[in-house]
Parts: C-alpha cells; sequence; structure tokens
C-alpha cells in the first residue's frame, strides 16, 4: 500500500494530466479569443438601443396624431395618421429582431413582436370589440391589436377615403379603439426602452458565453428567427407554402390593407444585414456576426457563401416590381414572388444550420418548417 505522500503524488499528477487536456480543448472552442463583450457592446449601443429609440419616438408621434385625429378628423389628419403609422412600422422593422430581454416573454405576456406585430388581425374580433365598446389589450386576442389593427382602422378594407372618415365621425368607440391601441403600442415600446436604458443593457453585455441564455445565443436565436420570419410569414403564408396550405392566399400578406408589404419586407431585410454586419443603421460598420465568424475555422468561407446568397436574394428581392402591391402579385403572375421566396430558402442554411455549426450555438426555437 503507498503510504500517503506518495499517494498525494500519484493524485496530483494525475489531476495534472486531466486538467491539460480540458484546458487545450476549451482554447480550441469556436471564436474562444474574440471578444464577444465588444460585440455585444456594439450591438447594444449601436443598434438595439438607437432601434428601438426610433420605434419609441414615432410611436409617440402616432399617438399625438391619433388623439388630434378624434379632435379634427379630416382627408388631411388621415393622411397624416397613416404616415405617421408607415414610419412607425418602418422603424419597427429594425427592432422586431431583439425579441428577447425585455421584450422578450413573461408569464402570459408573449414576445413584443406577437404583442404588437401580429399579422393577420382579425377584423371580426377588432369589430365586435368597437362595436361592443369594451376591450382588454392585456388578452390573448394579439391579432386585435399592435401596428397591424392600427393599419386595419385607418387604410380600411375596399373603403374610399370618405367612407373611412364617416365610419370614424358615426362612431366615438372606433375613434376610442384606435387611440387605445397607439397608447398600447407606444406603452409596450416605451418599457423596453426604459430597460435598454437601465441595468438591462449593463447585463446583456457582461453576458457574453455562448451557452443557452447567454446574450449571443439569445441575440443569434433571435436574428435567425427574425429572418426566417421574412420567408416562412411575410412570404411563405401569403404564398401557401405553411403546413397545411393548399392555395396561394395573397391577403395574408403583411400590411395588407395599406399595400406597404414590400416596402416592409425590403425594410426587414435590410434590418436582417445590419444585424449581420454589426452596422448601425445610420452610422458606422462594427463588431458583428461577420467578425466573429473572421474568428473562427471556416468563418472566411462561411462569410463568402452567405454574402453570394445575400446579394442573390437583394437581386430578386429588386426584380419584384413596386407595383401593383404584393398581395395583387401573388394573386396573379407571382413568377417574381415565388423566386424571390426560392433565394430567401436558400439563405436559410447559411445564416441558421451554418453558423450554428461554426459558432457552437445552439438553435432554440422551432420554425415548424423543418428547415
Amino acid at each position: 500500500m503507498p503510504n500517503r505522500t506518495t499517494l498525494s503524488f500519484i493524485l496530483l499528477g494525475l489531476s495534472t494530466l486531466f486538467v491539460a487536456p480540458a484546458c487545450d480543448s476549451k482554447s480550441k472552442e469556436p471564436g474562444d479569443s474574440f471578444d464577444r463583450k465588444a460585440m455585444l457592446r456594439n450591438y447594444a449601443d449601436n443598434l438595439i438601443v438607437p432601434a428601438y429609440t426610433d420605434v419609441k419616438g414615432q410611436a409617440n408621434v402616432l399617438l399625438t396624431i391619433t388623439m388630434a385625429f378624434k379632435l379634427a378628423p379630416s382627408a388631411g389628419m388621415l393622411d397624416a395618421l397613416r404616415d405617421a403609422w408607415a414610419k412607425a412600422y418602418t422603424q419597427w422593422q429594425y427592432a422586431n429582431a431583439y425579441n428577447f430581454g425585455p421584450a422578450g416573454e413573461e408569464g402570459l405576456k408573449k414576445g413584443l413582436i406577437e404583442e404588437i406585430g401580429t399579422f393577420p388581425v382579425s377584423e371580426a374580433k377588432i369589430e365586435n370589440a368597437i362595436v361592443g365598446g369594451n376591450w382588454n389589450l392585456e388578452d390573448f386576442n394579439r391579432d386585435a391589436r399592435g401596428f397591424l389593427a392600427i393599419e386595419y382602422l385607418i387604410f380600411g378594407k375596399n373603403q374610399s377615403d370618405d367612407e373611412i372618415l364617416t365610419t370614424f365621425a358615426n362612431n366615438t368607440n372606433r375613434h376610442d379603439y384606435l387611440i387605445s391601441l397607439a397608447d398600447n403600442l407606444h406603452d409596450r415600446a416605451g418599457k423596453a426602452l426604459d430597460a435598454w436604458n437601465g441595468a438591462y443593457r449593463n447585463q446583456f453585455v457582461e453576458n457574453a458565453g455562448t451557452d443557452v441564455g447567454s446574450s449571443t445565443s439569445q441575440l443569434y436565436n433571435e436574428f435567425v428567427r427574425s429572418y426566417e420570419s421574412i420567408k416562412n410569414f411575410k412570404l411563405g403564408l401569403p404564398l401557401g407554402k405553411r403546413p397545411g396550405q393548399v392555395q396561394v392566399e395573397p391577403q395574408l400578406v403583411e400590411a395588407y390593407y395599406s399595400g406597404q408589404s414590400l416596402a416592409m419586407l425590403k425594410a426587414h431585410f435590410t434590418a436582417i444585414e445590419e444585424i449581420w454586419h454589426g452596422r448601425a443603421k445610420n452610422g458606422p460598420d462594427g463588431i458583428g456576426f461577420r467578425e466573429y465568424l473572421e474568428n473562427v475555422e471556416g468563418g472566411q468561407a462561411l462569410i463568402a457563401s452567405t454574402e453570394t446568397q445575400l446579394a442573390a436574394v437583394k437581386a430578386a428581392l429588386d426584380a419584384v416590381p413596386t407595383t401593383p402591391s404584393l398581395s395583387e402579385q401573388i394573386a396573379g403572375d407571382n413568377s417574381k414572388v415565388e423566386a424571390l421566396y426560392v433565394e430567401l430558402s436558400k439563405m436559410t442554411r447559411f445564416f441558421k444550420s451554418d453558423m450554428s455549426s461554426l459558432l457552437g450555438i445552439a438553435i432554440t426555437f422551432s420554425s415548424g418548417d423543418g428547415d
């Protein structure tokens, strides 16, 4: 039997043998030498906080004009209201990929994108709420509030401007519901911004691992999910590509009533590109996922293939005519839209499968389509 001193040396030697390989393995983890805190700091300060700041600012303008519209409804005020909605919803395209942290799910509350960005809306639920004069904007009826419910009310469905103005003039509940929707949207966006301007920003930057629950994982997953929503819902749904669909359903496009579906899709795709680059909307190109991949074996090749496909998507997007509306194109000759859908589908591999593999970040959401 070895004495106590000899046993100590044996245990020390064994511990050295087992610890050394572990340290060596850690040094070879994807992106191990990469400064993720610097990346997260760039995202927080130059993309996320500015995006929510713009959303809240435009939502405030929308709320102000909505209240003024009740006091003095007119064709001019309706135009101003529509313009304010379009600007606010365009800004939202740059924030809807940050559906975590302050904008994530909590209890019965779903993520912010579902609370204020659900489409298609339920015309029946909206009209029933107005008729009854009773609504609860904290319930499960997310398809009766948010940006797209406001769009339905102010653009109408197959109505002239005079008809829309008449429906408001004859119904105080309609005005009040519209104001409630705008106020709710402004409040939800404001709470997300306040949290980012508070303690959450530092928490986000400091939580710089790659495990599930880390800021890098949450940001990456929401980036991919936001991209997939373009393919799956902004195009796939009206094109009839989703499970259970058997034909095109053009009325299911985003921003159906305003006819601004293509413009919003383009803004959303631009926002996705900026996240890829870590590039501020009106500012510098900072540290983003692209730079992260530069520090990973095989990353340069993935960057090249990803950006080749990004160019293909943009070419297909530019080929879709601005008129007629996207819903009308889908209902008629939709060859250009179909071509765009194909290129978006090809893009999924690079953002989702290949990036996840090289960066060692698990996909934690399900898109439900097997991609």
